[in-house]
């Protein structure tokens, strides 16, 4: 199964400048608890933006870049090729950044978001998605407060059967 985890506003914004525009704790907790112990895919900048690979998770990088060798992490050249390192039977999930959203949305079964509602200003978004072709099975909204800049809410969705 091919999950999508995101945090985006509410015009699918991502980050600027190749960080997150928001502090969210429980954002946070959420992503860890769900990826811990999974294959994670991202692109090269999104790995980057990590101060160090994320522990409990195998790191899967996509980047153009052939000599491009980061210890103790897979690379690739495709979103296709990422899929196909991964093992069949697990959850695999692709965190990022905008543009192996927009190459990995065709492959992906569930999308983990959570919406910031706000509007931010951006430099990388989340591709538009359909909703027709996909239903909401989990949604749970959080209110700003001392931890929180901004109201959001846990959306989790799978696609409909064609």
């Amino acid at each position: 199964m091919i999950t999508i985890i995101a945090a985006i506003g509410e015009k699918n914004e991502l980050g600027k400048d190749n960080q997150l525009i928001w502090h969210l704790p429980e954002d946070f907790k959420r992503f860890k608890t769900i990826t811990s112990g999974h294959h994670i895919i991202m692109g090269r900048k999104t790995f980057e933006s990590f101060p160090k690979p994320l522990p409990n998770r195998t790191h899967v990088i996509v980047t153009r870049q052939k000599s491009y060798a980061p210890e103790n992490c897979i690379v690739v050249n495709s979103i296709k090729e990422a899929i196909g390192v991964c093992p069949k039977d697990e959850t695999i999930f692709v965190i990022g950044g905008g543009e192996i959203y927009k190459q990995a949305i065709a492959f992906a079964d569930v999308l983990e978001l959570t919406r910031v509602h706000h509007t931010f200003e951006a430099d990388a978004f989340f591709p538009k998605i359909d909703i027709q072709n996909w239903q909401l099975n989990f949604e749970e909204f959080h209110p700003k407060d001392e931890k929180h800049n901004f109201d959001f809410t846990f959306l989790t969705y799978s696609r409909k059967s064609k």
